[in-house]
């Protein structure tokens, strides 16, 4: 298995900036949120789906990540698919699913995330929960080299 260390750091895959990944998932969950804004009473599931699948979209990149020009690898290198898409967001999912829930999912939800930011920002290679699960990171230039 690759060093995930030095595949982060390649030429070919510089590791995303915090600000990026930040910006790209909050695009990502206004995206979820007009989901359940415009399409009631399915539109919750159809938010809930989209978190959880999309960085298999757009060879490993969800709407926001396309927009911010980041992009999902796997560490083999390949393209993240919607199984390890599924793996990397279900923290997120979970939030979002409890953000419905007044008052004490609104706690939770902000709990989770703070979690999640703070682990990307402590993490030397940039690496959340989602990514260590999925084995995948985020990139900022796209990932030009990427094997299919």
């Amino acid at each position: 298995m690759p060093d995930m260390a030095a595949e982060v750091n390649s030429p070919e895959h510089t590791k995303a900036s915090i600000l990026n990944r930040f910006v790209a998932k909050v695009i990502d969950l206004i995206v979820a949120a007009a989901f359940s804004k415009l399409l009631p009473p399915v539109g919750f599931f159809a938010g809930l789906t989209y978190l959880l699948i999309a960085d298999g979209f757009f060879d490993g990149r969800s709407l926001g990540k396309k927009l911010i020009r980041l992009r999902t690898i796997r560490i083999d290198g390949g393209l993240c698919t919607y199984k390890d898409s599924i793996l990397r967001n279900i923290s997120i999912a979970v939030g979002y699913a409890l953000f419905f829930i007044p008052y004490v999912g609104w706690i939770l939800t902000i709990v989770i995330y703070l979690i999640e930011g703070l682990i990307i920002i402590g993490n030397e290679k940039g690496l959340r929960i989602g990514d260590e699960l999925a084995k995948t990171y985020v990139t900022e230039n796209g990932g030009t080299t990427i094997v299919k």
